[in-house]
């Protein structure tokens, strides 16, 4: 019989019909390995990962103390110098006089000065007058008197020399301050707010909470090797830029179960940015040290290994989503149901402390506002006078490199304001001052491709000059964050009008420090990263220029009561430019 006697034929012919060739099924994309430890890849898969196994970088402190601090910056191994330094609060600082074009890898030579940035850890921004007067001769000895406050509510420090670390740290934890942990891939100083536990609206104080977490959890080497760094952020407020921590408590009201904390997770800016999300869940404080571990255990072991641009844990939780991690949080480590809960109210604008506050005790708080934090170490020492004279013992960092003072009684304050401000630390700053963060910038980062923090000395004076006729009219923020570099660490994203430094073209093929403009981002009621303009860049020295522009326009086109950042969203384009 013939083989085609019996296929199929087209309707109507006697031919056999055509057969469609079978599709094969695709074989599934392979996914690399992304190096997860729970998943078996214990093997590291990068230069840092296997840095972290040759040691712990938590024993680096020993050469520090028996070699380095004794035969010289030259002694120090690179492996050491650039990497497990920064367990203890340590980067080595720019060399002067390379600008942006320089930055980069290929130069790190060049670049790597022998000093170095150290990092005091201030968790939660707590300090005493005893802290203060320490930080602030440590400064002057050993710092060239330099002194700022960053927005993690830490003290940085430029010019120190390996060869006086071990001094600095004796005195520093003879007041009860450390640098362990300030920075690397591990557990850095936990957020709190500055007003913890004085507050006339926070819903509850957590600073038990956030005590028993770096008492039981920092410098320890469970937790000291994590993919990447690990941000925390726990308040009774909504004053600690929660949406953009790794972690975050937010106080909350179960209307069962009564004031708690709201679980956030994975959030984090940089070159991609991503916004925290709520877990859902309702955590009673004298549980948030076990569920913080848990978060942290699970960053530790599921997070990515295989590069470093994809190692934050906001990675892991893009690609498990919100429910699969509540479901590993809860079965594979705490191994009990967590208890689900109401999501706080949205505030309409940032909380950041400055001018006069009234406290729960019947005593005042001073918030002051140093031009993005700069200080310095005999500012520092006449804060901690200051604060003695008033009656005080509480001075307190806040997430927006400012600065307060606790417990001073109402026939003080006025005194306490003119000693402040006599410093060149208002608490009735402009909006220009109050409202202008930056970061270290080229002065000293190795990574920046702009002058920051140096330049807003100038800038702000510059403004409130500028546009003094409008200030009036200014009825809501306008806030200005200034970065010299993507990784965002004076927050461009989320500001209303934020800079990112890069190298531009000045028109005549040239390569110049300037900055990329973000727009209209924000947290709490209008949570977005900002709007970019295609190809829209300023140089350096046009920051003034542009921002009078913009605001100039905001003033002329906004609604009643519309903020910044809901204009920016509908505005012309020109209107930005």
């Amino acid at each position: 019989m013939s083989s085609t006697t019996d296929a199929p034929t087209d309707a109507g012919s006697s031919a056999p019909a055509r057969v469609a060739p079978r599709e094969r099924t695709p074989r599934p994309a392979k996914r690399r390995a992304e190096g997860q430890w729970a998943l078996g890849y214990r093997e590291p898969l990068n230069p840092n990962e296997q840095s972290k196994k040759d040691d712990n970088p938590l024993n680096v402190r020993a050469r520090i103390e028996n070699i380095y601090s004794k035969q010289g910056f030259d002694s120090i191994d690179k492996s050491d110098l650039r990497g497990r330094f920064r367990w203890w609060g340590l980067y080595t600082q720019r060399e002067q006089g390379y600008d942006g074009t320089y930055t980069g890898d290929d130069n790190i030579d060049l670049l790597e000065a022998k000093y170095f940035m150290m990092r005091i850890r201030c968790d939660a921004g707590a300090l005493n007058v005893e802290q203060v007067r320490t930080l602030a001769g440590i400064s002057k000895e050993f710092a060239r008197d330099t002194a700022d406050l960053s927005d993690r509510e830490n003290v940085q420090y430029h010019w120190i020399e390996v060869e006086n670390v071990p001094e600095i740290w004796r005195r520093i934890e003879a007041v009860g301050l450390k640098t362990t942990e300030a920075c690397g891939d591990c557990p850095r100083v936990v957020l709190g707010s500055p007003l913890a536990g004085e507050a006339v609206d926070e819903i509850l104080d957590p600073t038990p909470a956030i005590d028993e977490i770096v008492e039981r959890y920092i410098g320890k080497p469970e937790y000291s090797n994590l993919p990447r760094k690990f941000k925390t952020a726990i308040s009774g407020l909504q004053d600690v830029v929660h949406e953009i921590n790794d972690v975050a408590f937010i106080g909350v009201n179960h209307p069962e179960h009564g004031p708690g904390l709201d679980l956030w997770v994975g959030g984090g800016l940089s070159t991609n940015p991503m916004l925290a999300q709520r877990v859902g869940v309702w955590v009673p404080l004298d549980e948030v040290p076990d569920v913080w571990e848990g978060v942290v255990s699970i960053f530790r072991d599921y997070g990515y290994r295989r590069l470093r641009t994809k190692a934050r844990l906001k990675f892991l939780i893009k690609d498990w989503g919100i429910e699969k991690f509540r479901q590993v949080l809860e079965d594979e480590y705490l191994h009990r149901k967590l208890i689900d809960g109401p999501a706080p109210e949205k505030p309409a604008r940032p909380r950041d402390h400055v001018g006069i506050q009234k406290l729960k005790n019947g005593l005042n708080a001073v918030g002051v506002a140093p031009i993005a934090g700069r200080v310095s170490g005999t500012i520092l020492g006449k804060v901690a006078d200051a604060a003695e004279k008033a009656g005080s013992d509480r001075i307190r960092f806040t997430p927006y490199q400012k600065l307060i003072v606790l417990d001073v009684p109402d026939d003080k304050l006025e005194d306490l304001i003119a000693d402040l401000d006599a410093l060149g630390l208002p608490a009735r700053p402009s909006h220009w001052r109050k409202n202008l963060m930056a970061c270290s910038g080229i002065e000293f980062c190795k990574l920046s491709f702009a002058e920051t923090r140096k330049r807003s000395q100038v800038l702000v004076p510059d403004l409130e000059a500028r546009l003094a006729d409008v200030n009036a009219q200014l009825d809501v923020p306008v806030t200005i964050n200034i970065n010299g570099c993507p990784n965002s660490c004076a927050r461009s994203q989320i500001a209303d009008i934020g800079f990112k430094g890069q190298l531009v073209d000045d028109g005549d093929g040239n390569q110049v420090e300037g900055f990329q403009v973000h727009l209209g981002g924000s947290l709490g009621l209008d949570s977005a990263f900002g709007r970019k303009l295609r190809q829209h860049k300023v140089n350096s020295t046009e920051l003034g220029d542009y921002i009078e522009r913009v605001v100039r326009n905001f003033v002329k086109h906004r609604e009643d009561g519309e903020r910044f950042a809901q204009w920016a969203v509908r505005a012309d384009e020109a209107d930005l430019r």
